[in-house]
C-alpha cells in the first residue's frame, strides 16, 4: 500500500497533467490541504517535494508551489546556424531559437566572460591541440528574462581570434552576427560542424547557476565547428536545462549506396 503522501502526489500530478492547474498557477498552501483533511503537514510537504522532483512544480520562498510552464523553448538544429542569419543579419544562435519559438529577446540576455588559459583534455581533443596548449575561452550565460536557460563556452586557438572582437569581454554577442561573423571577417568561414548531445545529472554549481528545480537533469552539448578545409575554428560546450528546451532537427536523408554508385560511375 502506497504511503499517504504518494497518493496525494499522484492525485495532484494527475490534476496538473489534466490542466486543472494551469502553468504558473499556485497550488494550495500546505496548511490549506492539512485543514482539508489531506494529511499532516509532513505528508503534504512530502507530496509537494515529490511533485518538484518530477519536474511538475517549483517551490520558492515567498511564492509557494507553482506549476511549471510546459512549453519548452524550441532549440533549432542545423537551421539555427543558417549563414544568412548571422552573416547577412544579426540573428545569432540564441536569438534564432527565440524567433523560432515566437518568444521575445534582448541582446543583453547573453552575458560573456573571456579568459586566456590552457586546454583541458576535453578541450584539447575538441580543438585538435595538445593538452595544456594556450586557448581562449568565451563563456556565456543565456537567460530568458530573469530565468537562466543555458550556458555555452566556446574555445578557440589564439592564432584564430587574437585581435578580434571574440576576445572582447563586452557583454552580449561578440558583434553584429556574433562569433561566427567575427571568424568570417577574419577569413575563417564556417562550413560544417559536429554536435554530440547527452543528458546527465547536474553539478551543484550548475543547479545554482541555472536555478534548476530538484531532480532536473541537464543536456550537455559538444559542438565542433570546421572550415571547408577541415580546420577546427571552435569547440564549444553547452549546458542546458533539460525541461526548457526541445531540440528540433531537419535534414536531408543520406543514401550512401546511391552516392557510392554515382562516384563509381564517374
Amino acid at each position: 500500500m502506497a504511503p499517504k503522501w504518494r497518493d496525494l502526489a499522484d492525485r495532484l500530478a494527475e490534476q496538473i497533467r489534466n490542466g486543472e492547474y494551469e502553468p504558473g498557477a499556485q497550488l494550495p498552501q500546505i496548511r490549506e490541504l492539512v485543514e482539508a483533511g489531506e494529511g499532516s503537514k509532513a505528508t503534504v510537504h512530502q507530496a509537494y517535494k515529490a511533485l518538484e522532483a518530477e519536474g511538475l512544480v517549483t517551490s520558492t520562498r515567498g511564492h509557494g508551489t507553482v506549476v511549471r510552464p510546459r512549453t519548452p523553448l524550441k532549440r533549432l538544429g542545423i537551421a539555427r546556424y543558417d549563414k544568412a542569419k548571422w552573416r547577412d543579419g544579426d540573428e545569432v544562435a540564441f536569438i534564432a531559437d527565440r524567433v523560432a519559438s515566437g518568444r521575445a529577446y534582448k541582446r543583453n540576455e547573453q552575458t560573456q566572460t573571456v579568459s586566456h588559459g590552457h586546454a583541458s583534455s576535453v578541450v584539447a581533443e575538441g580543438l585538435g591541440v595538445p593538452v595544456g596548449s594556450e586557448i581562449y575561452a568565451r563563456a556565456r550565460l543565456v537567460k530568458e528574462g530573469a530565468q537562466p536557460t543555458h550556458t555555452l563556452t566556446s574555445y578557440y586557438r589564439p592564432e584564430h581570434v587574437e585581435g578580434t572582437r571574440i576576445v572582447d569581454p563586452t557583454p552580449g554577442p561578440a558583434s553584429r552576427g556574433g562569433g561566427y561573423r567575427v571568424l568570417y571577417d577574419a577569413g575563417y568561414e564556417i562550413d560544417h560542424m559536429k554536435e554530440a548531445l547527452f543528458a546527465r545529472v547536474p553539478t551543484a554549481e550548475e543547479v545554482q547557476l541555472l536555478q534548476l528545480p530538484a531532480g532536473e537533469p541537464v543536456v550537455e552539448l559538444h559542438r565542433t565547428t570546421y572550415t571547408a578545409d577541415g580546420t577546427v575554428v571552435e569547440f564549444a560546450v553547452g549546458i542546458h536545462s533539460a525541461s526548457r528546451f526541445a531540440w528540433e532537427y531537419e535534414f536531408k536523408v543520406p543514401d550512401s549506396a546511391n552516392d557510392n554508385g554515382a562516384e563509381d560511375s564517374a
